[in-house]
Parts: structure tokens; C-alpha cells; sequence
């Protein structure tokens, strides 16, 4: 998977799947734009790393949910590395909190819409008019999205399911361009989300339902990722790829 000379974005791009989508498309010759949110410490250590894998790459501060932040982070690109980004990667996004219906107000349920389903729009929106023949954009959705998520992930499951249909309206609308959007599905991976929202004991119960007997890691995203990004996957597109151990099959 040659990515020598590519420019690529990746949201959300200096923390667990994000870092290891970064450093991973670096080390196969990619240019990278790392986007963070609000922590300059995790960012600064991501674009190290990048370059100890001999790769080149820039910070960009910004809230992906926000136009504005989204048009600086790609005019930061355009300044670095020219007018040409070949590789779009939507990965900022989360759950928040777990919260039943009747637990959510239309606050909380916008919220997590805009930060999964919205970031992705813009962004992709944003990116499109400097992307040519060849070009990819890889959007990370979720298995939530399609069997509805865990408990209180009712508003997660529903942006990650509009992202997998945006994906696949997208990838028809840009296609004559030669330009393909795939989406990753991923199941319970190994990351600060899990750490934070899914208690250990549903994690070892996950792992012990799932054929491959374990959670997955943040590097094999990352490696998928290089796989859709490339010219190997050159007539893939709409795809939205399963990526869980076998737990689930679309």
C-alpha cells in the first residue's frame, strides 16, 4: 500500500484509532494532517510519532461540528502541502453518555448528531472541491450502526447508521470523479471509548461471544484504513466493512 506523496486529513486524528490512523498512513508515505479538538499534549506526541515513522505531518486545532474550524483546518492543508488532498479520513465523532430516550433531551440528541453524522458532512464537503481522480475518503461508522448499539446508544447508533447511508450516497454522487467513500464498521476495539463508557464485565462478555475471542486494536483499524485509502481497493466503493471479530455479519 503505496501512499508516497498523498496528502491525507484525519479527524479526531491524535488519540487510540485516530493516532494509530495516522501514524499507520504515515508510515506508508502519506503526508498527514492530524485534527484535535482540545488536547495540544496528545497532538503534539501523535505528530512526533508521525515523523519517527518517517513521515511528515501538521496539527490542526478545530471542532469538526463547526464550518468555520473546518474551512481553517483545510486552508492549514493547502498551506502545508498544496492544493491536492487525495485521502479524507471522518473519524472524529463519540457516544458522549449512555442515555435511554427518556433520558435524552433534543440538546443531547443534536449533539451527538453533529458530532458523528454533521462533522462528516462538512468535512467531506469542505475537502472535495481540492480532491481528484484517485482520491478517498474513509469514514468511521460503527456495528452500532447497524444493530442499534448497547444499552443508552440509541442517538450513537443513529448517527452511525446515517453515516454508513451518507456513505453510500456519497460514494454514487462522487464516483464519476473517480473518487470512492468506504465506511468501517468497527465492533468492541480496544480504546479510551470502551474505557470510559462499556463496564468491564460487558467487554469480557463481548469477547467471549465474539469467534476470534478477544476485542480488536486500534492498529487494525488503522491498517484497513491504508487498505481503503489506496489504489489495492480501486474499484471498492459504498462499502460500509464489517470490522469485528466475527461478532456481528451484515
Amino acid at each position: 500500500m503505496n501512499l508516497k506523496g498523498k496528502v491525507a486529513i484525519v479527524t479526531g486524528g491524535t488519540r487510540d484509532i485516530g493516532k494509530a490512523i495516522c501514524i499507520r498512513l504515515a508510515k506508508e508515505g502519506a503526508k498527514v494532517v492530524a485534527n484535535y479538538y482540545n488536547n495540544e499534549s496528545n497532538a503534539k506526541e501523535t505528530l512526533k510519532e508521525i515523523e519517527a515513522a518517517g513521515g511528515e505531518g501538521i496539527i490542526v486545532k478545530g471542532d469538526m461540528t463547526k464550518k468555520v474550524d473546518v474551512d481553517h483546518m483545510i486552508k492549514e492543508t493547502i498551506s502545508a502541502f498544496g492544493e491536492s488532498i487525495d485521502i479524507v479520513v471522518n473519524n472524529a465523532g463519540g457516544l458522549v453518555a449512555r442515555k435511554s430516550i427518556t433520558e435524552m433531551d433534543e440538546a443531547f440528541f443534536n449533539k451527538v448528531m453533529f458530532l458523528n453524522l454533521n462533522s462528516t458532512f462538512l468535512v467531506s464537503q469542505a475537502a472535495l472541491p481540492f480532491m481528484g481522480s484517485g482520491g478517498s475518503i474513509v469514514n468511521i461508522a460503527s456495528q452500532a450502526g447497524r444493530d442499534g448499539g448497547g444499552g443508552g446508544s440509541l442517538a450513537y447508533a443513529t448517527s452511525k447508521g446515517a453515516v454508513m447511508t451518507f456513505t453510500r450516497g456519497l460514494a454514487k454522487e462522487v464516483g464519476p470523479r473517480n473518487i470512492r467513500v468506504n465506511a468501517l464498521c468497527p465492533g468492541m476495539i480496544a480504546t479510551k471509548f470502551h474505557d470510559d463508557f462499556t463496564a468491564d464485565e460487558v467487554r469480557t462478555k463481548v469477547e467471549g461471544m465474539t469467534p476470534l475471542r478477544r476485542q480488536g486494536t486500534a492498529e487494525e483499524i488503522a491498517n484497513t484504513v491504508a487498505c481503503l485509502a489506496s489504489e489495492e481497493t480501486s474499484f471498492m466503493t459504498g462499502a460500509n466493512v464489517d470490522i469485528n471479530g466475527g461478532l456481528a455479519f451484515s
